[in-house]
């Protein structure tokens, strides 16, 4: 059944168009476009009555989101008319309920007290025929949910931009019970400053005297301005974009091209080993051939080296080689002092020194018994 969502969708959208051209919310007008169409045809051709019960729940879903914001107020008309004819002329018994979430419910009965203000009575007419007939059915959500259902793309759930109106948040704010609110203040603050101050000060004029018919003239222009700008925007998107702009745009395309690729990219932490190399645009340097030149980055042994060598010049070598020595020949120095103060307090070395005079006495001997 999701194949025929996209054709139901454009042929109500086709409907409401129309509906919306007679710039009337008369139901004589949109029945006589509905009986130009014939768009009661729809259900028929469906022999199998789930299969009719499965499309006219379809057709009802598709319509519903055009009977509630930010939809104007004649295309929610259109959209109830709507409605109202899918009802009564669907083929299913019993008959299949049109779906309104409890959270749009407030919406919808905004929509029949601005209908009843405006006494458009045919159209608060068939909101409570629809009423009466119990053809609404109050969800937790607009359309059924299930554990299979697949995965919603959002081509349904998109929004006709000519039927919706243009933002007026100023014009809501303002309003003619606000002005007139502000206007009853502003008078009763002048007199109460009338009532402390005597004497009228120019210091204490912290309000201008005119805010409420300058803070209506603000809203007015505001309100003229952004319809010229539709207007205006309406006729270019007619007309095309000019060659100025688009010029411009490509200026601008290529501008912000250069920069991104003129930037040196961050390497992410698996290759960070990798040297990040400059990514140049069409101005970088090429070879003869048209083909870039790639430097193969340095090795690991390499970088290691360049990273912890030290530059030395060859006066500190110097310098530091005569401290070395200087060093060296104090320990030597030292040690030799420490040697000869050891073995002056011992008294020297009786071991050594008993061994000599024996070894002269046996040559002494030796040598008298030569002589004799």
């Amino acid at each position: 059944m999701d194949n025929f969502r996209g054709p139901l969708k454009t042929d109500c959208e086709e409907m409401l168009g129309r509906f919306q051209a007679t710039e009337s919310v008369r139901f004589e007008r949109f029945s006589a476009i509905w009986k130009d169409i014939n768009f009661s045809c729809i259900f028929y051709g469906k022999a199998d009555p789930k299969e009719r019960r499965l499309f006219a729940r379809l057709a009802l879903s598709v319509v519903s989101p055009y009977f509630h914001p930010p939809y104007t107020f004649q295309i929610r008309v259109g959209g109830l008319y709507l409605l109202y004819g899918l009802f009564h002329t669907q083929l299913c018994t019993p008959k299949e309920k049109i779906r309104i979430a409890l959270k749009d419910w407030k919406d919808v009965m905004q929509f029949q007290q601005d209908a009843e203000k405006a006494q458009h009575h045919d159209v608060v007419y068939i909101f409570k025929k629809l009423m009466s007939e119990k053809a609404f059915l109050f969800t937790a959500m607009p359309t059924m949910l299930s554990c299979r259902m697949k995965r919603d793309d959002g081509k349904g759930r998109n929004i006709c931009e000519e039927f919706v109106d243009p933002p007026t948040r100023t014009q809501e704010l303002v309003t003619t019970d606000v002005l007139e609110e502000l206007a009853n203040v502003h008078e009763h603050y002048e007199t109460l400053k009338k009532a402390v101050f005597t004497d009228s000060d120019s210091n204490v004029n912290l309000i201008e005297q005119n805010l409420v018919c300058k803070l209506n003239n603000a809203v007015l222009t505001y309100s003229n301005w952004q319809e010229n700008r539709t207007k205006a925007e309406q006729l270019d998107a007619e007309e095309g974009p000019s060659n100025q702009d688009s010029s411009r745009r490509a200026q601008l395309l290529a501008s912000i091209k250069s920069r991104s690729y003129g930037q040196v990219m961050e390497a992410s932490k698996g290759r960070r080993h990798r040297q990040s190399q400059l990514v140049r645009s069409a101005d970088g340097d090429h070879t003869p051939n048209g083909s870039s030149k790639k430097k193969r980055p340095p090795s690991l042994k390499n970088r290691t080296q360049l990273r912890f060598e030290i530059k030395v010049t060859p006066e500190a070598v110097g310098f530091l080689s005569a401290v070395g020595i200087f060093v060296v020949l104090l320990a030597i120095l030292f040690l030799f002092i420490n040697k000869k103060l050891c073995f002056a307090r011992v008294g020297g070395l009786p071991c050594l020194e008993q061994y000599s005079r024996r070894k002269r006495r046996d040559r002494a001997g030796i040598h008298q018994g030569l002589g004799e």
